[in-house]
């Protein structure tokens, strides 16, 4: 008796699932009808023959050419007169005397840690004339190595749409992606991206080496931590990082600066472009509560003060950690629940994983320069070489945050430092798609703890260009726009 209701009640399990599975869809609104859109007017501007020339490695490589000896011509330009460019005219003065900070007038090079100074004690190498050439040279060459990595030097002809995205917003962001240290980290961390969870020790060495370059690969380290099995060897390698790092404090007489670059953020105030200084910013710009804009000469940072802005800074720090906490704690558990729902995705889990830390480290960050926008990219990039469909959305977001922080910086700063209301309307709305891209983020690990299937599998097709089998054939509407409509699961 008991025997003949097995099949009915394993029948009424799957149906439970099947049901469990059907409330568990994903009830956003499908942006394939926008994408489409964007692929039509992207088939009116470019042909299909160009879109399938811009696929093949000579098209990404040629692309990758102009942009970057356009910039390199234009360094030299400025080497020849001597100039330097943004920031790296602080850098340049910081390896004149050899980063003294009690000879130089406003900030400190311990603003940075250490390891900043390395590169730009190389590009000092010949004096200060070739200074920015050879900065820019440095970050042209990272990027050389990034897409090379990305694309395995063009033989993953799938991931080259994705380097054509990570050029592309690279030349949006214009010289922030060139002046800056940022620079140097974004493309070192893409590499390290694409070694992902199968070499952890290693991604996590090199993770490393750009935390102590610049603080916010931290954030990424952190994603690996929460989502490989390996976390012994994750923690060896920033250890060995961080020991060659105090020995080299010590050869330079530096120790005790070591953590400078953490100390001196604690006094600063509520930069002018940080997301949530918006508030200020409007009641700067409409005369409200006596908030103002002013020049912090010490860090050479522009901030908003008025009421309440000096307790939000303080609260500010906090505020990033626990929300770096949160995001953890949040793919922890998608990693954990995704294996009792279907399976784990850690490859997906790490990408999506970086990109909310990373967010956080931006949104939740009292200092908002216009340069921490190409934090958000490698992980994008990287993402949309494994799987299009499921990153469109955030490369779409992207751009748009590109091409609002071009305006901001460095085309129209100035008129936004003395409360002009449409620059701050620009600003605003580029806050705002960074809280979206943040939201996004998160709801994509909810997504693939909750029901991992609504994610497309990021690991099987690492396994297929690791085996030499992914597809290579380039299609007429594959070519560099975002646009393209994919199935939902890619092979």
């Amino acid at each position: 008796m008991a025997a003949s209701h097995a099949p009915a009640a394993a029948t009424a399990r799957r149906h439970r699932v099947q049901a469990d599975t059907t409330s568990e869809k994903d009830s956003t609104i499908s942006t394939d009808t926008f994408f489409a859109s964007l692929a039509r007017f992207r088939d009116k501007v470019l042909p299909a023959r160009t879109q399938n020339w811009l696929t093949t490695p000579r098209g990404m490589w040629t692309v990758f050419a102009a942009v970057h000896l356009i910039f390199l011509g234009l360094a030299a330009l400025l080497s020849l007169r001597g100039e330097a460019f943004s920031d790296t005219f602080i850098y340049r003065i910081w390896a004149s005397v050899d980063f003294n900070g009690d000879r130089v007038l406003g900030p400190s090079p311990w603003v940075y840690p250490i390891l900043a100074l390395v590169p730009m004690a190389v590009a000092y190498i010949f004096g200060g004339g070739p200074f920015l050439f050879i900065w820019v040279l440095m970050i042209s060459s990272l990027n050389f190595l990034a897409v090379g990595k990305l694309t395995s030097w063009g033989r993953n002809r799938k991931a080259i749409p994705a380097a054509l995205w990570w050029i592309a917003f690279t030349t949006l962001l214009a010289w922030l992606g060139f002046a800056r240290v940022d620079g140097l980290t974004a493309p070192v961390v893409l590499i390290a991206l694409s070694l992902g969870v199968a070499s952890p020790f290693l991604t996590s060495f090199i993770l490393s080496v750009v935390t102590w370059t610049k603080v916010w690969p931290a954030a990424v380290v952190l994603a690996l931590f929460t989502v490989v099995k390996q976390r012994v060897q994750v923690v060896l390698a920033g250890a060995l990082v961080t020991a060659f790092v105090v020995v080299l404090a010590v050869s330079m007489g530096a120790l005790p600066k070591l953590l400078n670059f953490l100390l001196e953020q604690g006094d600063r105030g509520m930069q002018l472009e940080a997301t949530f200084t918006t508030p200020w910013l409007w009641m700067s710009v409409l005369g409200i509560g006596g908030s103002h804009m002013y020049m912090n000469r010490d860090i050479n940072s522009m901030q908003v003060d008025g009421p309440g802005s000096s307790v939000m800074s303080v609260l500010m720090q906090p505020l990033l950690v626990i929300a770096a906490l949160v995001v953890a704690a949040l793919i922890f558990w998608a990693l954990h629940t995704g294996k009792r729902n279907g399976g784990a995705d850690r490859t997906a889990l790490l990408l999506f994983g970086s990109l909310a830390l990373v967010t956080a480290f931006v949104v939740f960050n009292k200092v908002g320069s216009p340069q921490f926008m190409v934090w958000l990219a490698p992980a994008v990039a990287v993402g949309l070489s494994y799987q299009w469909k499921a990153w469109r959305v955030p490369a779409t977001m992207l751009i748009g945050v590109a091409v609002l922080t071009f305006l901001v910086y460095p085309l129209f700063y100035d008129a936004l430092s003395h409360d002009n209301a449409i620059m701050a309307a620009v600003l605003t709305l580029r806050n705002l798609l960074l809280v979206v891209l943040f939201v996004w983020s998160v709801r994509q690990l909810f997504l693939m703890g909750r029901n991992p299937s609504l994610i497309p599998r990021h690991d099987a097709v690492a396994s297929s260009v690791d085996a030499g089998t992914a597809p290579v054939g380039p299609s007429a509407n594959a070519a560099s726009a975002v646009a393209e409509p994919s199935p939902t699961k890619e092979p």
